[in-house]
């Protein structure tokens, strides 16, 4: 099969300068490699397979099929491997004057497959832009954003391409490495006159109740990636803080949960809260309010909380004092 394949090419080739024989055949190696990638990717389509593991299948077949094809690109244009050498040195010092963004979007693609700061599925932030990688290739990753107008950082919808050469020269934050889990709070004001022991206690029996259960699953992933981060955390469970503030006791429930799940949880942990602070008269939630303080004939009007955070006394009929 072979012989006669190399016997019809020679008959092709005859009376072709050298030049339009490499022509020729980088011609057909790119067809062979088109209809590979073709084949491969069908085949692939058609298994039983999730779909995070076709992604991966047809991200590392193309890699390879390409990769394939400028070796043999590269061969069939170089007599002998002194030549393929000095072609290499001649193509690469072309291409570093040339194509410098480009070389660095390649470099920063063999950062991301090979050290893995993320990979497809992960949540991350890159300088301003915050979303879910959806693609990684050669020049630029992909992601789909998160948050800007949308609260809670839920999705906008959009499709946001950035150049791998961002990952060498911008911040970036994964919300899935370590322990593939991040604390969200919900901060709670209730009055003074409320009985903040028995609403942290209730609060906290409501997060034992509604917020993910991942402490062992947390403790499980940090185990696991002990040798690659330094990180201490010791207690994973729901906690309740306190704090006092000007209007009132800050109560902030504090646990861990899945980066795509902060939304959905905080929304069903308010439901409750909101029912339990409306059943219970020892409950009330606080929010900035006005005294007015009667002393004879005069009205001292002292405001509980300020948007400015300043304390006047205002007297009627007297000037503001500070």
């Amino acid at each position: 099969m072979w012989n006669k394949i190399v016997d019809w090419f020679n008959g092709l080739s005859n009376g072709l300068t050298e030049m339009q024989s490499k022509l020729l055949v980088t011609g057909i190696i790119l067809i062979l490699l088109w209809l590979l990638r073709r084949l491969v990717t069908r085949s692939i389509s058609r298994t039983q397979l999730n779909p995070m593991t076709k992604y991966n299948w047809n991200k590392t077949s193309s890699y390879i099929i390409y990769i394939g094809g400028v070796i043999g690109i590269a061969f069939t244009w170089s007599n002998h491997f002194e030549s393929f050498a000095t072609f290499l040195g001649l193509l690469s010092a072309g291409l570093a004057i040339a194509f410098k963004d480009p070389i660095v979007n390649v470099a920063g693609w063999y950062y991301i497959i090979f050290q893995k700061p993320f990979k497809v599925g992960d949540r991350i932030q890159i300088g301003a832009e915050k979303g879910d990688v959806i693609d990684t290739n050669w020049f630029q990753f992909t992601i789909i954003e998160i948050g800007n107008w949308v609260n809670d950082e839920q999705s906008t919808g959009r499709i946001i391409h950035i150049p791998n050469s961002k990952v060498f020269s911008t911040p970036l934050a994964n919300y899935n490495a370590g322990i593939d889990h991040i604390w969200n709070e919900i901060d709670v004001l209730i009055t003074f006159e409320s009985d903040w022991k028995r609403g942290k206690q209730l609060f906290l029996e409501v997060l034992l109740r509604h917020a993910p259960q991942v402490s062992d699953q947390a403790q499980k992933e940090l185990s696991s990636s002990s040798g690659e981060y330094l990180i201490y955390y010791k207690k994973f469970t729901p906690i309740v803080y306190t704090q006092v503030k000007d209007c009132g006791v800050l109560l902030s429930l504090r646990y861990l949960c899945e980066p795509k799940q902060r939304r959905t949880s905080t929304s069903l942990i308010w439901e409750t809260i909101l029912d339990i602070v409306n059943d219970d008269p020892s409950l009330d939630f606080a929010y900035p309010t006005r005294r007015t303080i009667m002393l004879g004939n005069r009205n001292f009007n002292r405001p509980f909380s300020t948007d400015d955070g300043s304390d006047k006394v205002d007297m009627d009929g007297a000037m503001d004092v500070d």
